[in-house]
């Protein structure tokens, strides 16, 4: 999923202190990566991210556990690292308000869900198809601006939307038969789950985004509330395993700290300073990298219409995400407005 982190990231245009660091979006970003090499460059960082988080699929296979359980356990054994980089973050760029805590935390409660439904859906589809209708998020943001917020899709949204259903309908395996999953319709159906959850994460996250300069801090709350959620849906469906054997919580002490800790703190570093366009490229790395890791590393291999569908789908996202940047124009200062950037959760 989604990282998330998994696991898409909304952050804001607001520059620190020194006028650059995470959630800044000072003049020197305004071309670019600027020709940084190394992890000071941020497309750098956003690729490693869409590296690291490309592995989320295969690692909750290999754990073997519940969807619920692997969910929480990702989230919980992420916040003893998380938690003290939030400490020293608050110490550097001072206390963030309670409003926007809590709207990290409520955020984290869709995640879970976000987190769950793709945990069930990576047997039923496929660990690498599961990753692809994972990303779907963009879409869905679209639509539920539209009917919550009255905001009306462009053109170009309306005509690709067809393109993108196309390639999910292919991905799900419906057409031509599929031999990375056991359920293909189910699978996609919590597929499609997963995104919309997602959308809503990021919907929230967006109100509160101008608010704060903090990178650690939110994802330490949201990956809070999404530890929260998950034991709680764990609970009532039943399904939470309180009891796990070592090599299953080796696998998820993999997962929380390559997917849900360094993964995304990678590219919520990294988005804020990249042109939008950039950023939808590198981190459509990560479905991709996804279903060739599911083949290599569990034998997953998917037809050659999934392969098809897969392309439309991450090809129809780019598409739909990509924004042409605009050089700022001379004049008088205006406030920046959060924006929002797309990423995947898993």
């Amino acid at each position: 999923m989604s990282v998330p982190y998994d696991e898409t990231v909304l952050t804001a245009n607001v520059p620190d202190a020194e006028g650059s660091g995470a959630g800044s979006a000072g003049p020197a970003r305004t071309g670019g990566t600027g020709g940084r090499s190394g992890l000071s460059n941020p497309a750098v960082r956003a690729a490693m991210g869409a590296a690291f988080i490309s592995s989320s699929a295969i690692v909750v296979t290999l754990a073997h556990t519940g969807a619920a359980t692997a969910a929480f356990y990702r989230c919980a054994l992420a916040l003893p690292v998380l938690i003290p980089l939030a400490v020293l973050e608050q110490r550097q760029r001072g206390p963030r308000s309670l409003r926007t805590r809590l709207a990290a935390m409520s955020a984290g409660l869709f995640l879970a869900g976000d987190l769950v439904m793709w945990n069930h859906s990576i047997p039923d589809v496929g660990a690498g198809v599961a990753t692809v209708l994972g990303n779907l998020q963009v879409l869905f943001i679209a639509v539920l601006a539209w009917l919550v917020l009255k905001e009306r899709p462009n053109r170009r949204y309306l005509t690709l939307l067809p393109v993108i259903l196309t390639g999910v309908i292919l991905v799900s395996g419906v057409v031509g038969g599929s031999r990375t999953g056991v359920n293909p319709v189910a699978g996609t159906w919590l597929g499609l789950g997963t995104s919309l959850a997602y959308a809503v994460f990021l919907l929230i996250l967006r109100q509160t985004a101008g608010q704060t300069r903090h990178v650690a801090g939110q994802l330490a709350d949201a990956t809070f509330g999404a530890a929260a959620g998950a034991l709680l849906l764990g609970l009532a469906l039943g399904s939470f395993q309180f009891r796990i054997p070592w090599p299953s919580f080796g696998w998820l002490v993999v997962l929380a700290l390559v997917s849900q800790t360094v993964g995304w703190l990678f590219i919520t570093s990294s988005l804020p300073q990249l042109p939008a366009a950039v950023s939808s490229l590198l981190l459509l790395l990560q479905p991709a990298a996804s279903m060739v890791l599911a083949y290599l590393v569990l034998s997953q291999q998917p037809t050659d219409l999934q392969i098809l569908g897969g392309v439309l789908v991450c090809a129809g996202v780019l598409a739909v995400s990509w924004t042409r940047r605009v050089p700022p124009q001379p004049g008088p200062s205006q406030p920046m407005q959060p924006q929002a950037v797309t990423a995947n959760s898993t």
